[in-house]
């Protein structure tokens, strides 16, 4: 039965412009303002490792200054109108988003188009852009919980496109030059495959008039179409490296495994598995063994990402030093657990409830929506996903459960990464 109260086919309204843009729209006037999201389909994987963090350094300089407007023009324009403009980096897109009141509404749309369509890059910003990330790179390097997801990822995908930082290094970051990012602006950016959505105070009809009028002329005749990630090969063995930061007084763990594609027919039960293993109330099993039961963890949780890749179902959790062999053993007895017994039907029901039950809250904020709506067309789930998605959770069984932990899990086929003080400390 689907539940015809969410958004759906009868509610979103989608059209496709002639030059590539998906443009969704979901009117809802509770509240005089819209949410702009969106993506691109410029993402790290069309970089390459030798030129880490070209991506997202670009994305980070599309408000710095375009043919319309410089630096201090664009901010002074958002300010005056309180409107907000952001941009990200990702893997395959370079997301953004815009909120603003309704009347607004072609400013913000202006915004967007004039900082992805004509950045100017220029110099000045641009040297300020590479000393801000790298002084976030640096102290990267001191932050255990981040290293230790970066050393997982090298560790876990190795050459494959996913097993370097999108955010780069220090070397590459510095032996970035201007010209690079204009190419991979020219290259990487335009409107065929591109997703815009509005959420808010503004008709159907009308959004998809102005997303037109903003966007409808734009080509780009030098885009290529992105990469698609390969399958990434999953660990022979237990893969282990320690990584040490002087003077740190805890140590953070990450491990893990390739997980399936959000296209996956297991995702779902892979998914509602990973939510009994480390979601569900206080972080699941593992926050009830880990860090309830035996007091050994600030925080322990598990996440599945399920992307357009082989995106990783890892565990994260920070200890002290002294205790990182036993949290060890606790968190991958709980990953034996979920592949050697049935979930039992109590927990899996409730953990259905949890998950059916925190769709609405998803969904309270026009924000939260757009999100969710440009998700589902980037997966190309179908305007109908939310009113099937509490028929697809429930439909889960124990045994859909333990195969997906099977396939995917594995505590004698596991990426560690260890990071924490010398261990000589």
């Amino acid at each position: 039965m689907r539940h015809k109260t969410y958004p759906g086919p009868n509610t979103i309204h989608r059209q496709e412009l002639a030059n590539g843009i998906t443009v969704l729209v979901y009117e809802n006037f509770a509240a005089e303002s819209v949410v702009i999201e969106g993506f691109v389909r410029a993402g790290s994987l069309a970089e390459g490792r030798a030129r880490a963090g070209l991506a997202d350094f670009t994305a980070e300089m599309l408000l710095r200054g375009t043919s319309q407007r410089s630096f201090d023009e664009i901010y002074e324009v958002l300010e005056s109108v309180g409107a907000v403009v952001d941009f990200a980096s990702g893997r395959h897109t370079t997301d953004f988003s815009a909120t603003s009141l309704a009347e607004d509404l072609d400013l913000a749309l202006a915004l967007l188009a004039g900082s992805l369509r004509e950045p100017t890059f220029p110099a000045d910003e641009l040297l300020k852009v590479q000393g801000e990330i790298l002084t976030s790179l640096q102290i990267r390097e001191h932050d255990t919980r981040q290293m230790a997801g970066l050393k997982f990822r090298e560790l876990l995908y190795g050459e494959h496109p996913y097993g370097y930082s999108a955010q780069g290094y220090v070397d590459t970051i510095q032996a970035l030059q201007r010209d690079d990012l204009v190419a991979f602006h020219r290259r990487h950016y335009g409107p065929q495959g591109m997703v815009i959505v509005l959420v808010g105070a503004v008709r159907a009809a009308d959004g998809v008039a102005r997303v037109q009028a903003a966007f409808g002329d734009w080509t780009n005749p030098n885009w290529q179409a992105p990469p698609l990630a390969p399958d990434a090969p999953r660990p022979g063995a237990v893969q282990r490296l320690y990584h040490a930061i002087p003077d740190k007084t805890q140590s953070d763990i990450v491990l893990g495994w390739p997980g399936p594609r959000r296209a996956a027919p297991d995702y779902m039960a892979a998914s509602v598995a990973n939510t009994i293993l480390g979601v569900f109330g206080m972080m699941g099993r593992l926050g009830k063994s880990v860090r309830e039961k035996q007091g050994l963890a600030y925080y322990a949780f598990s996440r599945m990402q399920g992307g357009l890749g082989p995106s990783p179902w890892y565990v994260s959790t920070g200890v002290s030093p002294d205790k990182v062999e036993q949290a060890l053993a606790s968190i991958l007895a709980e990953v034996d657990r979920l592949r050697d017994e049935l979930v039992p039907a109590g927990e899996l029901a409730d953990t259905q409830a949890y998950r059916t039950g925190s769709l609405p809250v998803s969904l309270e904020t026009n924000d939260g929506l757009a999100t969710v709506l440009a998700d589902i067309e980037l997966y190309e789930l179908g305007l109908d996903y939310l009113q099937r998605f509490p028929d697809l959770v429930n439909s889960v069984t124990p045994d859909q459960v333990q195969a997906a932990a099977r396939k995917y899990l594995s505590s004698s086929a596991v990426a560690i990464a260890v990071v924490g003080p010398p261990l000589d400390e």
